[in-house]
């Protein structure tokens, strides 16, 4: 009985994050296929435009993080996806960006997320996923997944966005998130329903994708984060 009940819920957590997802893969066309994901990086200009923004203990903390990359290097990826994601749920605290950016709905880079030390779901998978990438996760197992986010038990859903950890393009999901501290298989997370995901190589949505959830629109905000990056140190 209870493997019977294992397998139902695999394929439940299957059903709800791939097929969902699953229906349209789109590469290259919105320009999401370029940045810096590869694992370069320029310590020293990092080390420059954290001063330059946010002075010495912007310094302070993007040491802690390249600490972070060089501690987990050699590390198996249980730990590195444990470690990074409670780093940027330790770091950033959760505020709206109309109340850290003057913006409704800026997408940082890890160094302003780092330098603010503040920000909202998309801060917090951004950067998740750009760590993981310089530590040679491959982006092909890493997807930002915007969903619906059901808060508690209530009918009432807010617009979120999650990382997701894809052993194979076909696996269940592993969930970093920043609402649940703990990493769990996607089928735990019912309170999420995917709407769309993407990565630097590919968008991914599903036929249910709605108008105000549009991907293409989106992604300007990605391409946008991707070019200050580029500039701040993020080959």
């Amino acid at each position: 009985m209870t493997n019977s009940h294992s397998v139902q819920d695999r394929r439940l957590g299957r059903r709800r994050f791939l097929a969902a997802l699953g229906s349209t893969i789109v590469a290259g066309a919105f320009g999401i296929n370029a940045g810096p994901v590869a694992g370069n990086m320029d310590p020293a200009q990092l080390r420059r435009s954290m001063r330059d923004q946010y002075g010495a203990s912007g310094v302070e903390v993007i040491d802690e993080w390249l600490s972070l990359l060089d501690r987990l290097a050699d590390r198996n990826l249980d730990t590195q996806l444990r470690e990074v994601n409670d780093f940027f749920n330790r770091r950033i605290e959760w505020v709206d960006d109309i109340d850290v950016w003057g913006q409704k709905d800026y997408w940082a880079t890890p160094l302003e997320a780092l330098g603010k030390g503040r920000g909202d779901c998309e801060d917090y998978s951004i950067a998740k996923y750009i760590t993981l990438t310089q530590l040679g996760v491959p982006v092909a197992t890493l997807r930002m997944i915007y969903v619906k986010a059901r808060l508690g038990r209530s009918d009432t859903t807010i617009a979120h966005m999650v990382l997701g950890y894809y052993e194979t393009p076909s696996a269940e999901p592993r969930i970093l998130d920043n609402l649940q501290p703990s990493i769990v298989p996607a089928r735990q997370r019912t309170d999420l329903e995917p709407v769309f995901s993407f990565n630097s190589e590919g968008l991914w949505t599903g036929s249910s994708t709605s108008s105000k959830a549009d991907p293409v629109a989106r992604l300007s905000r990605w391409r946008r984060v991707l070019a200050r990056m580029t500039e701040q140190g993020f080959l």
